[in-house]
């Protein structure tokens, strides 16, 4: 018997979530119901967002450059995750940074978590704890430097980007409030995200690694990022940066042997990164560079990996 079968309603603890539509925040949603805990999903989209998770106590209109009657909402309620922002790799095929892309990846992140934390200001009974999406780009792309909590921030657009969304969210910790930054890497998801665009030319055997292959891939599989994430919610220990990454990043060129192997396809036929930059621009760094983050904070704080692990957690993610 599950926790939410014997926790009821007047009990439970009301967890207020953004971004619950998105690829990580449907599965933390479904985590924090199976535990027991009253969900209050804010949207831009109310109805969208019943449809897709049914099942929260409430529902609520949400918009990420202006306070509301949302606000309210957040009073009284035990923490507050919020997954907001706009997609950064959406169509990596296809999608450029455009100046109006960028602004809406910056603004989305570090104007939505002002109002967050302007609203946790205003709340008579705050809430104990605000967990923060953040990435390892903050980091900036480095090279095979092992990288935990401390060090320090990159200077391209998306580790500034995460460098001021942070500081939004840290705001909250003069107010009381213990704040938890989940600086998350490469979620591995088969149906939505990055991976599956990684895994397209392996379909049709013309996969292989982006050169120069010696970048390194900090992923993690979906169960783990929804464990760290409960960890962060539950212990009162957990605050500050915490890296969502397996403990065994992986350059790419291991990642793509290592995915060709699991699907039973060649994984030989390299693409080089210049030909990425003249179709992607700027945005085509994703997968040239990268970062060789570690998740010790994670692991300080008691977490077990399930799948610590690239070829077992493919393919647990991949069988059929």
């Amino acid at each position: 018997m599950s926790r939410g079968t014997i926790m009821s309603m007047s009990t439970a603890k009301r967890i207020v979530i953004t971004g619950a539509t998105g690829v990580i925040g449907r599965k933390l949603f479904a985590a924090l119901t199976d535990r027991g805990y009253q969900t209050i999903i804010f949207s831009r989209s109310p109805e969208k967002a019943r449809a897709t998770l049914p099942g929260a106590a409430e529902y609520i209109q949400w918009s990420a450059d202006e306070s509301g009657p949302w606000a309210a909402a957040i009073d009284g309620a035990h923490a507050v995750i919020h997954l907001a922002g706009a997609p950064i790799a959406e169509g990596i095929l296809g999608q450029r940074w455009t100046p109006s892309v960028k602004a809406a990846i910056r603004n989305s992140r570090v104007i939505g978590t002002r109002g967050i934390v302007s609203a946790i200001g205003t709340a008579q009974s705050r809430p104990q704890a605000l967990l923060c999406a953040s990435g390892v780009g903050y980091y900036g792309f480095c090279d095979d430097t092992p990288l935990g909590e401390d060090a320090a921030p990159g200077d391209d657009f998306l580790a500034q980007v995460c460098v001021d969304w942070e500081a939004e969210a840290a705001r909250a910790e003069g107010l009381g409030v213990r704040v938890a930054r989940i600086r998350t890497g490469l979620m591995l998801d088969p149906e939505a995200g990055v991976l599956p665009q990684i895994m397209m030319p392996f379909k049709i055997f013309t996969g292989g690694p982006v050169l120069p292959g010696s970048q390194y891939y900090s992923w993690i599989h979906p169960a783990d990022l929804i464990g760290i994430y409960m960890l962060a919610l539950e212990d009162e220990r957990a605050s500050g940066p915490i890296n969502a990454v397996a403990p065994t990043p992986q350059t790419n060129r291991d990642f793509a042997s290592t995915l060709g192997r699991v699907m039973g396809t060649p994984s030989w036929l390299p693409v080089p990164g210049f030909s990425l930059r003249a179709i992607l621009g700027e945005m085509a760094d994703l997968v040239v560079y990268g970062q060789r983050a570690l998740p010790k904070r994670a692991q300080a704080l008691g977490y077990t990996f399930r799948y610590p692990q690239l070829e077992a957690a493919l393919r647990d993610l991949l069988s059929t």
